[in-house]
């Protein structure tokens, strides 16, 4: 096995280890062990279990992120709402081990690569296009990020349900989501007010 393949084994079966046990409890014997080498080819390759972990949780945000981006990037508003759902719950659907990853515990030192840092990252693109919309609809857009958070945290929290329960299929949930987000964002109130 070459040194490349070697690193891209070990990744893989981090990737795993990670997912079943959290970052705490994964070990650097475990991952060695399962990919049938000594601990310091792990060192060798990562320097530790906190370097092998970043470049983990570094490829699972850069492929949901890419995933979400391509959604925001194309299609009309009530179109890219859909394929935002759709794209976190296929991720979800596809790569469990690294979503698994994402929402669990990840080291104290780590400032950026978190799934907290991508929903930001969703919340300010999302705030950019409903900006806009509000704009042309003589609405406040300086309350588009309010709206961003609500619906990225919509989406972001029922992926995290659907997780454990995947039922109903993914699509069926997406739809519903999209129903939602779209009925709501399609009769906002200009001013609304609390009932009293």
């Amino acid at each position: 096995m070459t040194g490349t393949q070697r690193r891209e084994q070990l990744i893989e079966i981090g990737r795993s280890v990670f997912a079943e046990r959290g970052y705490e409890a994964a070990s650097i014997e475990e991952i060695s062990a399962r990919a049938n080498v000594s601990k310091p080819v792990v060192y060798e390759h990562f320097g530790g279990k906190e370097g092998l972990y970043a470049v983990v949780v570094d490829r699972e945000m850069s492929t949901l992120l890419q995933m979400i981006t391509s959604s925001l990037a194309q299609n009309r508003s009530r179109v890219r709402v859909e394929r935002v759902a759709l794209a976190l719950l296929t991720y979800v659907e596809e790569r469990t081990e690294g979503f698994q990853i994402l929402v669990r515990d990840s080291p104290m030192s780590a400032k950026e690569g978190t799934y907290s840092s991508l929903l930001n990252e969703a919340v300010t693109q999302v705030g950019h296009i409903l900006a806009g919309d509000f704009s042309r609809r003589g609405f406040d857009a300086g309350l588009a990020t309010l709206y961003a958070q609500a619906l990225v945290g919509m989406v972001a929290t029922t992926a995290t349900w659907w997780l454990d329960e995947r039922t109903p299929p993914k699509e069926v949930v997406a739809a519903h989501l999209v129903n939602l987000c779209w009925n709501g964002l399609t009769n906002l109130e200009a001013d609304p007010q609390l009932g009293e």
